[in-house]
Order: C-alpha cells, then structure tokens, then sequence
C-alpha cells in the first residue's frame, strides 16, 4: 500500500479516490492517558481491557427477598448495597434485598417483590433457580478485552470504563481543525446585495467540523491577497487548515501559488464531482494538512463531506465509512464523466432529489437527509449511495 510520504500528486481525481487519498493521508495523532471526562470524542488507541471481573461478586438484579431452595422461606434478615455484614441462608430461609446487593452465599436464587406474599416472617413466591442473579463475571471476566482500540468513546464507552473501575484511558486526541475563509465581497451580517455576499460558508464550517469528531480552531476572514493567506497558513494552528474561497484559478485565487511558495505537497488538484469540483488537499513541510473549500456554499460543503471527512476520519484513527446504498423512485440523471451530490429526502420508498442543488445554493442541503451519490453514466441512476449531511452520523442500512 502506498504511504502518506510517498502519495503522488492526484489531478482532476475521481470523488472515491479523492475520499481515499484524504483519509490515507490523515495520520492519527500519537496516543495519550486522559481521564474519562476528557476523553469523550476521542477514539480508543488500544483495546478495553477488563482489570477485573463485572460483577466482582454474584449480585442481585432486582429488590426482593433472596432465597434457598424451595419456599415457603422464613425471614432472617436484610441485605442492601452497603451492607458489609455477611448472610449465609439454610434451606427454607431468605433475607430482603435490593438491587445491585451482594446475593447471600446459600442463596438460589432472588424473588421479587411484586411476586411476594408475606405472612409475618414468612415469605411465598413462584420461584425458578438462578433467578434475578446477576453472576460474578456474567459481563466479563478478569483480564477480557471488552471492547478493539479504534472505537470512539461516547457515552457508553465511558459507563463501560466506570463500571470496570477505570479512571483512565489510552486514546487518539481529537484533531484541531482551523478555517481561512477568503473573499473581499463577503458581508457577514444584513442581506447580500450589490457587490455584497453574505458569508454562509462561516456559520456552517464550525457544526460540521464538531459533528465530524474534531475540535474547531481558530476561524478567520481573509481579503483577497496572497500575502494575507501566505501569513495566515504560516501560522494557522491545527491538524488540518480549510481554506475557502481561494481553491479555483481566477486572479484572486491564490491557494495554489501560496501552498507552492510554502513548499506544500499538493496531493489533490481538482475532484470530478458536482458540485465541488475545484477543491484540493495539500500537506505543509510541518506535517498540517490544507483542504481548499470551494467559494460557493453548496459546493463547500460537499467538498468537506468529501475531503474534509475523511481527512478528519484518517487523522482520529477511524476507518473511513462505508456508504449504505438506496434505490431512487423515479431515477435521477447522471453525468457523463463526474460524479453528481444530490441532495435527497429519505421516504418509505427510497431516496428521493429534493431540488436546489446548485453549487451556491443551501436550501436542498438544509431540507435533505443525505447526499445520493450518483456515479457517472451514460443515463440514469436508480439507486445509489448515501452520503450522511451530518458527518457524525452512524451510517444506516441500505
């Protein structure tokens, strides 16, 4: 396999390739200890290891009486969760209980209460051995590997650590992503107007960024000069810099002849796709990594769905996602040499175009679920995949 320092140049790439390459070339950052609140959005860097058995003991899963053998039982007494006192039930004996408490030795099995008649001291039930009896070990053993490295730690990853006693994991830091956003036309408050564009591609940037996985950086809004980019890549912090606004070839488009006077490596120059075909991926001499964004919204967006994602996949220590695939009522017209991002609304019957989905349009993309990817072709496509709007999503079945 071909490595990130030694990936050739890729002009005018085809949009699965230009995916590939990005996420190729996303290094994971190098592993740290944090403490379990702050390792929340970072991905395990080694596998889950058990250091001792859940449950440590046999416990019980319900409030109710723990008994042996069969009933009726006599009550001796009580045991709760912090109860450090030790009960050994005989035969025809039982003790109350409640959930989570360590189940008596003799014990076999946990009635509950709903299912309880008391008289006096006596207790009768429908009873089934093992019942209501959490064992020690039931969710794993000493030593297990509970869940590979390479998993993002949500929630339930970080119950999961708690209840194994843990107050530290070894993962991958989420990767800083920074924003230039280029264009001496933008406005960014009242409407467009005469020479006046309103800037849509800063608002959207920092939710998509964080709903990647990533943290978002510094933002910044450039004029239209090289020297104000040239300075700005120099010392733009972050794992990966989007640039938007500067990535075609028109006279105030100076991503390229920056990223060339910086001693970039330019990677991707150009993806077949629409829109978003004038986007391009780039590593400085230190290592950052730089995606040129489109100037129009839809087009920006569909380029950091492309490169953006997958750059940020690579570089979190994920594999890049596989996308489900639907069928499209009524097809949707391919093109003959790129590939169409459509946007489409998810019904009982499939995926189905929204409309507005021009490059500089926002309106599809804000009403749509997802991206149809649509392969090129000669004709018509009536399925195709499904590229998630919120790239934090888990992807669905096709």
């Amino acid at each position: 396999m071909t490595q990130p320092n030694d990936l050739p140049r890729h002009d005018h790439v085809s949009w699965d390739s230009a995916r590939r390459v990005a996420h190729l070339i996303g290094r994971p950052r190098t592993a740290v200890s944090r403490g379990l609140a702050a390792a929340r959005g970072c991905v395990l860097a080694s596998p889950l290891v058990a250091p001792r058995a859940v449950p440590p003991v046999d416990r019980s899963a319900m409030d109710g009486y723990a008994v042996s053998g069969a009933g009726p039982w006599r009550v001796i007494g009580h045991v709760g969760v912090n109860c450090s006192a030790s009960v050994e039930l005989a035969d025809g004996q039982a003790c109350s209980i409640t959930t989570g408490a360590a189940v008596p030795v003799g014990a076999t099995s946990v009635v509950k209460d709903e299912d309880v008649e008391l008289d006096g001291e006596w207790v009768t039930a429908p009873t089934e051995v093992g019942k209501h009896i959490r064992r020690a070990g039931e969710e794993c053993r000493e030593g297990e590997v509970v869940l590979p490295d390479r998993v993002m730690v949500d929630g339930p990853v970080l119950g999961l650590a708690a209840s194994l006693g843990l107050d530290r994991l070894t993962v991958i830091p989420q990767p800083v992503v920074s924003v230039l956003i280029t264009g001496d036309e933008l406005v960014h408050e009242g409407p467009s107007g005469a020479g006046r564009v309103r800037d849509a591609i800063g608002p959207m940037l920092p939710d998509l960024i964080t709903r990647s996985g990533a943290h978002l950086g510094e933002l910044h809004h450039l004029p239209d000069t090289r020297n104000a980019l040239l300075e700005a890549l120099t010392q733009q912090p972050g794992d990966l810099i989007l640039v938007s606004g500067s990535s075609a070839a028109g006279p105030a488009d100076h991503l390229r002849p920056v990223l060339q006077e910086l001693g970039a490596e330019l990677i991707v120059d150009g993806v077949s796709c629409q829109p978003g075909h004038p986007q391009a991926l780039a590593r400085l001499a230190d290592g950052r990594l730089v995606i040129g964004l489109p100037g129009n919204p839809f087009a920006a967006l569909t380029a950091f769905l492309t490169l953006g994602v997958a750059a940020v996949l690579g570089l979190r220590g994920l594999p890049l996602t596989t996308l489900p695939i639907a069928s499209i009522p009524g097809g949707v017209d391919c093109h003959p040499h790129s590939t169409r991002l459509v946007p489409v609304r998810m019904t009982a019957d499939g995926a189905v175009p929204v409309g507005h989905g021009g490059s500089a349009m926002l309106r599809g993309a804000a009403g749509a679920d997802a991206l149809a990817v649509v392969d090129p072709g000669p004709a018509e496509a009536i399925a195709a995949r499904l590229l998630p709007l919120d790239p934090g999503a888990r992807p669905w079945a096709g």
